[in-house]
């Protein structure tokens, strides 16, 4: 009998699916069953897991769980099967050596207690054994007459018990384990994905056009595809299904279930039953198990797309040092005005009426009173939101900054969420006094200003950078990106004194009731100014503390070594080790002693203070760059002076762009009309690439060249240029 999987063994079955050594595996496990989180794991205990990123450490805890479940499920249906008293050695043995949730349940179909089906009611008539002769190679009686006998009260013919006898072959053979796994990996292979649009489908903008009659090897479609056609059939515009050849399916059954030498006229019989099984158990169940293949793979790529395309939204880097005026356009209502410093403060607000259908006397007041604002709080950049009227406005900004030779910059930014935020409770707790429009001024500038801190405060779903995010498992969608958010916000880090709750709460071990309380004593204590404070905040208890505090910044507080990502346990070691190179803690971030600590050897310093060698690596890292910021490596947001139109666009013209989204088949460029433009993933690069993503990520800058203008449908193709002219 095969080894039952036990959890002991789960390592070596997760070391050989994610091709990660079991010992690492094991360790990785050990530190999460502690309670350790992902994030304080892959910074903090590098020596423990061989330096193990967030990415594989989260693998390895969903990988564990799915082999749980497994195993659970297959303890379940041994028992299930076992209370029926139908379980054999054999059967057991199956079930055990199972891989796939799939397999397991396929054994225990024929044991489920399931309605009552059409050959359930054969056998409870007594018609088994006939269906057992059928099959039979003995009995040469012609089949009606051998069925007579097993006329009754309740089979009234012998065509009645036939009939019978035809419901617990087909039965039979759509529950068969083996049929089924052989028929769905030949389906796997040979079936086709068809669809054609359905009779009077309300398909206005042709949205579905290029799958009105569309057809593609099963294997070989891709993941974005399969989503566009799971909704146009939802929306009742697509007949959806996979198309594949039955006889070889029928002829495999056949031959595995009928011996060649029973009689011709029982055979037929059995055939039809089979035929008859394929069609209505198992073809119909094995083409919904492999569309929801499909639709997983695919949900599975979405997501992962958007979790990279926030996490490199999130990891746009701060403009720091810069006032910055948020512009929130609108036509009828006015254009909300709001100045916010360089720590994100609001210093001023307004409205002002630029566009039609605004009166002659208010558009003629909107140049003079934003010329005002802007040198009265002398403004570096004006953060444009990209929603209504923001082409116009985006034209008004350029021709004032250009009338009164100004030095102010502007940039369109995605306002994608803001309206969100500005109607939620987090934003009328922050702003009571403020109309709708004017918080989401406010967000626009401070998404500019810092984009981890302001984005952090929206519903990442509706922050726009995926695609068929609402036609994905919404539950997979949002543990994907908490996990995004929680990941990046760890790898920047945060400064105690100035985060909000919903930054704190995203750090390594917090919750929102302990980043609640963290503000609570910040407003009594009015700042933090040593790590050693935190230890007192309610509900905090000593593991919370080990794993937040390294993420959690001081600047500017009495120790040094608390604004870098080195964690306290490692003080004393990064102690000694600038005494001992006479380097005093508050001459770190001085260049000379940058240079000094440079020339010093990670592997010399693991051996002298008997640490790892990991460990020695990251403290003279956080000494070296004490302030460090990850985001500063990401390129600068696309700042402008002046605005084009679409009709200013012409094909062979050589543009500088801002990526805004990356999706499985391009990536959309904003180069400063209202319509972001595509670059096909075959325009992306002088290579083949299988995904955009392996070339441009969210907030890249590109040169493209305009390939073609569709004016009536606001489309815009880009090709991205290597050496622009």
């Amino acid at each position: 009998m095969t080894e039952q999987l036990t959890p002991v063994s789960f390592t070596q079955e997760i070391s050989k699916q994610l091709s990660i050594p079991a010992s690492k595996v094991q360790a990785t496990l050990d530190l999460l069953a502690e309670g350790n989180t992902i994030p304080f794991i892959a910074r903090y205990r590098k020596e423990v897991t061989g330096s193990l990123d967030e990415v594989q450490i989260n693998d390895i805890q969903q990988t564990n769980h799915q082999f749980t479940q497994l195993h659970e499920r297959k303890e379940d249906v041994i028992r299930l099967i076992d209370e029926q008293e139908k379980l054999t050695p054999e059967l057991k043995a199956d079930i055990e050596k199972s891989t796939t949730l799939q397999q397991v349940e396929d054994l225990y179909r024929p044991y489920k207690q399931t309605r009552r089906t059409k050959a359930m009611i054969a056998k409870e008539q007594g018609l088994e054994p006939l269906a057992e002769w059928l099959l039979a190679v003995e009995g040469d009686q012609a089949p009606l007459e051998y069925a007579a006998s097993f006329i009754s009260d309740e089979v009234e013919s012998a065509e009645e018990a036939l009939a019978g006898a035809h419901e617990i072959i087909a039965e039979m053979a759509g529950n068969d384990a083996a049929f089924r796994e052989f028929i769905r990996k030949y389906t796997r292979y040979n079936g086709v994905l068809t669809s054609n649009v359905k009779p009077k489908a309300e398909d206005e903008k042709q949205v579905y056009q290029m799958y009105y009659d569309y057809s593609e090897k099963y294997h070989g479609v891709l993941p974005h595809r399969v989503l566009a056609l799971n909704r146009g059939e939802k929306e009742g515009v697509l007949n959806v299904k996979i198309e594949v050849a039955d006889e070889p399916a029928v002829n495999y059954m056949v031959k595995n279930m009928v011996d060649e030498k029973v009689l011709p006229q029982k055979r037929e019989l059995v055939i039809a039953a089979i035929q008859d099984g394929y069609k209505r158990f198992i073809q119909p169940s094995i083409e919904r198990e492999l569309r929801n293949d499909l639709t997983v793979v695919a949900d599975e790529q979405a997501i992962n797309v958007f979790g990279e395309n926030l996490r490199n939204l999130l990891l746009q880097p701060p403009l720091k040092g810069q006032t910055i005026m948020g512009f929130d356009p609108a036509f009828r209502t006015g254009c909300k005005l709001a100045v916010i410093n360089e720590t994100g403060h609001v210093l001023d607000k307004g409205v002002i009426y630029p566009h039609k259908p605004a009166s002659g006397k208010q558009r003629a007041a909107a140049e003079p009173a934003l010329v005002a604002m802007i040198k009265e709080h002398n403004i570096d950049i004006i953060a444009i939101g990209n929603g209504t009227a923001s082409r116009e406005s985006e034209q008004f900004v350029s021709e004032v900054i250009q009338n009164n030779d100004l030095n102010t910059k502007f940039i369109v930014v995605n306002e994608a969420g803001a309206s969100v935020y500005s109607a939620s409770k987090i934003a009328r707790d922050e702003f009571p006094d403020y109309e709708v429009e004017e918080r989401s001024a406010v967000s626009i500038a401070r998404r500019l200003q810092d984009p981890l801190a302001e984005l952090i405060k929206i519903d990442p779903k509706a922050i726009g950078v995926g695609q068929y995010q609402h036609d994905v498992s919404q539950k997979d969608l949002n543990e994907q990106l908490d996990f995004v958010v929680d990941i990046t916000v760890n790898q920047v880090g945060v400064d105690i004194n100035t985060a909000s709750v919903q930054l704190l709460q995203h750090v390594s071990g917090l919750t929102k009731t302990t980043a609640k309380n963290i503000i609570a004593l910040r407003d009594e204590i009015g700042n933090f100014s040593n790590r050693g404070e935190i230890k007192s905040v309610k509900r905090l208890g000593p593991k919370t503390y080990e794993q937040a505090v390294g993420f959690l910044r001081v600047l500017g507080g009495e120790n040094p070594l608390d604004q870098t990502s080195i964690h306290p346990e490692s003080y004393k070691i990064a102690e000694a080790i600038l005494a001992d190179n006479e380097i005093n803690v508050g001459e770190l971030g001085n260049d000379d002693v940058t240079v000094k600590l440079a020339e010093l050897k990670p592997t010399a310093i693991a051996t002298q203070y008997d640490i790892g060698e990991e460990t020695a690596e990251d403290i003279l890292k956080g000494l070296m760059n004490p302030s460090e910021d990850i985001r500063d490596g990401y390129q600068a947001p696309q700042l402008r002076s002046d605005v084009l139109s679409m009709e200013d666009l012409e094909v062979g013209m050589q543009l500088e762009g801002v990526v805004r989204n990356v999706v499985d088949f391009g990536a959309f460029v904003d180069i400063g009309v209202k319509e972001d433009g595509l670059v096909h993933i075959s325009k992306l690069s002088k290579k083949f690439i299988k995904h955009p993503s392996e070339e441009v990520a969210v907030g890249d800058l590109l040169d493209v060249e305009v390939i073609t203008i569709d004016k009536n449908k606001g489309r815009i193709g880009l090709k991205r240029v290597f050496t622009k002219k």
